[in-house]
Formats: structure tokens, C-alpha cells, sequence
């Protein structure tokens, strides 16, 4: 298991044991954590996606590596999704709660 892997399992364990409606899930059969069945962050070859909104700017979170999830090829950028790199997986766990606050905001909760 790769670290950043290990820190995806840990990050999971924590969000998970603190919110009885997230529960573990797959995003484009990956490992993700869902919140009333919708998916707001995975993993996926030493990066993290997260549902951040459309609002989101990751310059203004210091994050030079986050991209536009763009899993299709002849689709645009999915609205609100971001891969962000392992190197800056520091920032994940904090990503990781602001995903599952919007996810909830869009539940009314």
C-alpha cells in the first residue's frame, strides 16, 4: 500500500467514525466516501477528488495542483470536482470536509 493510500484509508476511518451518514463508496470504481449516496471524495492513483462546488478556487486555497475532474474524453470538466495532486495531500483532510459540507448543503442539511 502506497503512503498516500494509507493517509486516503486513514482520512476515510476518521470521516466516517465522526458522520453516521457517510459510509464508504466507489467513484469510477475507485474507493470513495459517500454521504446519503452521493459520493463526495475518492481516491485514485495518489490523488483525491473532491466535490467542492463550482464556486470553489483552489488559488485561493494555495493549491497549485488542483485540476478540473475531466474523466470523459469528449466531455467537459465535471461542474465542482477537483483532483488534487499527492503532493498536496496535506490539504486532503480539510478538502475532504468542506466536500462533505457542500454534499450536505445540496441535501438541505
Amino acid at each position: 500500500m502506497k503512503d498516500t493510500e494509507a493517509q486516503f484509508m486513514a482520512l476515510a476511518s476518521t470521516i466516517t467514525s465522526a458522520n453516521p451518514d457517510v459510509i464508504p463508496g466507489k467513484m469510477m470504481s475507485s474507493p470513495g466516501l459517500k454521504y446519503k449516496d452521493k459520493v463526495f471524495a475518492f481516491y485514485y492513483k495518489e490523488t483525491m477528488g473532491f466535490r467542492l462546488g463550482p464556486e470553489f478556487n483552489p488559488e485561493e486555497f494555495g493549491l497549485s495542483g488542483a485540476r478540473p475532474l475531466s474523466p470523459f474524453k469528449f466531455k467537459p470538466p465535471l461542474k465542482g470536482w477537483y483532483l488534487v495532486d499527492r503532493y498536496e495531500s496535506n490539504s486532503w483532510e480539510t478538502l475532504a470536509s468542506m466536500a462533505l459540507k457542500y454534499t450536505m448543503s445540496l441535501d438541505g442539511g
